[in-house]
């Protein structure tokens, strides 16, 4: 069931999402080649402490996953896609890094992600990167009253499709609001005009999952969580939440604080 929220209620979720703008922003900012993922965890966890918020990743665990998550963010390295465990690796030149990072404030959550390049870029990790930020732009654009689901899915999968790269067919957004995660999906390929119709109220997390090698597949490492292409390609993952008012798409989690 998709639940509509009030002004009131996606003010509430703005303020939330402005937590995790500011822990993704320090994220970034500590990101450097020799810090550890652990470290970067705990820059996200302090940002969360001291605005008094929670986090809806330690200790999630669905029905896929052998063991409660151990981080507030995930940490997917190179050809990881999502859901990488923060862990003791340390970043080297050149490595591209998506951070996902999610906060719990008041009862509502908000949820984001952004990739980067630590280092010394690569000219395709650019391209992949401002590709999945168009991508995500281009979603975020559909998310108006009277599209339905299926345009935003179209929008996000045409610019992805266009420069070449693979999509994560089983993974996409979703519905966010009391719970990280709610109805509906949000697919990060469809057909436009299809699927559910986006009314005032709604808010949904559109996030574009691009696999550089242009291939779908993917597979869980050994840990259960990470993701990874099948082809050892490398991967990017952009992420907003966005309420679908009707003035236009609001981004909660923009990290320039509007």
């Amino acid at each position: 069931m998709v639940e509509l929220k009030t002004d009131t209620s996606i003010d509430a979720m703005h303020a939330a999402g402005q937590v995790v703008a500011r822990a993704l922003t320090a994220v970034r900012q500590a990101a450097d080649v020799g810090v550890s993922l652990l470290e970067l965890d705990a820059v996200a966890h302090e940002v969360l402490r001291e605005a008094g918020a929670g986090s809806p990743f330690l200790g999630y665990r669905p029905s896929f996953a052998p063991t409660p998550f151990p981080g507030v963010i995930c940490a997917s390295v190179n050809d990881a896609i999502v859901h990488g465990i923060p862990d003791g690796y340390r970043l080297r030149d050149g490595d591209l890094v998506s951070i996902d990072c999610g906060a719990l404030l008041d009862g509502w959550a908000g949820d984001s992600a952004l990739s980067f390049v630590v280092g010394t870029p690569r000219a395709a990790d650019v391209t992949l990167i401002e590709t999945a930020e168009r991508a995500l732009e281009a979603g975020i654009g559909a998310a108006v009253v009277g599209n339905r689901i299926g345009d935003i899915a179209h929008a996000i999968g045409t610019m992805c499709r266009a420069g070449g790269y693979g999509i994560m067919e089983d993974f996409g957004g979703h519905g966010i609001g009391r719970h990280m995660h709610e109805d509906p999906g949000v697919p990060n390929e469809g057909r436009p005009g299809r699927g559910l119709p986006l009314r005032h109220g709604m808010v949904i997390a559109i996030e574009p999952m691009l696999i550089s090698g242009g291939r779908d597949d993917y597979h869980a490492a050994a840990d259960g969580w990470t993701l990874r292409s099948n082809d050892g390609t490398r991967a990017a993952h952009v992420e907003h939440t966005v309420a679908i008012t009707k003035d236009g798409p609001r981004v909660l989690t923009s990290r320039d604080g509007l």
